[in-house]
């Protein structure tokens, strides 16, 4: 190790870690320059009992948002790191489409903080095979391969599936990313003895209507899950600020 020394200081030199936002050089890996820094808005509580969207200020414990009390999802909640903008959505494009994998360890280290107590399994939302093969990967399980090894909770990639390629559901009313999603997803043959009665993490890069998590969320409590909680890094607060 020691004869290695120098060539990684080489590196550290020619390489030298860079924000995940804007690519300024920083002091260490996956670490936000101030500016960007500055530009998120980090999630948490107080929120929704049920979904999670987070209030202004408390408004007690089993307090519901207006969309909660007229639809209640069918997850347990979604617990986003940030809030969806700029910064946020160009970490997120990087990772998916600039095949940025680092990206993926800069969002788990920001979603690690809301990490459920009581996490059985981690789950990423599944690609459909065709969409896997032409970009490479899942950006989702990349970030829940990331959770596990920082976390200790196991993953699985293979449990629940996308049988069916879905359009993009950006410019659908609610009925319309229902129908879209609508029979997507399956699960492995030998699932429900693997989700019976676990709180099962659902992982995803961003999170924007729902209508995917949802589905997903259904399909898994049906093979007998207990609780679904998604778990994201970014959730579009707004609907007007997806794209």
């Amino acid at each position: 190790m020691a004869l290695l020394a120098p060539l990684l200081r080489l590196v550290d030199i020619a390489l030298p870690p860079r924000c995940p936002g804007c690519g300024e050089v920083t002091r260490e890996d996956h670490r936000f320059c101030v500016s960007c820094w500055s530009s998120l808005t980090f999630l948490g509580p107080p929120w929704c009992a049920g979904c999670h969207m987070p209030f202004d200020f408390d408004r007690g414990p089993g307090a519901l948002c207006a969309g909660c009390m007229a639809a209640p999802p069918a997850h347990d909640g979604v617990r986003a790191a940030v809030a969806y903008g700029d910064v946020a959505r160009g970490v997120a494009l990087k990772l998916k489409y600039g095949g940025r994998l680092g990206c993926a360890d800069t969002m788990a280290r920001a979603m690690m903080r809301l990490m459920p107590s009581d996490a059985d399994l981690l789950i990423p939302v599944p690609l459909h095979r065709w969409r896997t093969w032409s970009r490479g990967f899942n950006q989702a399980a990349l970030i829940a391969r990331s959770l596990s090894r920082a976390s200790g909770t196991p993953s699985d990639v293979e449990l629940l599936r996308r049988v069916k390629a879905t359009p993009i559901l950006r410019g659908l009313g609610p009925k319309g990313r229902a129908k879209a999603v609508s029979g997507a997803f399956a699960l492995a043959p030998d699932a429900q003895a693997i989700l019976r009665g676990k709180t099962i993490v659902l992982i995803d890069d961003v999170h924007t209507s729902g209508a995917t998590a949802n589905a997903c969320t259904r399909v898994l409590k049906r093979g007998g899950a207990a609780r679904v909680i998604l778990l994201c890094w970014a959730r579009v607060l707004h609907d007007a600020e997806a794209d």
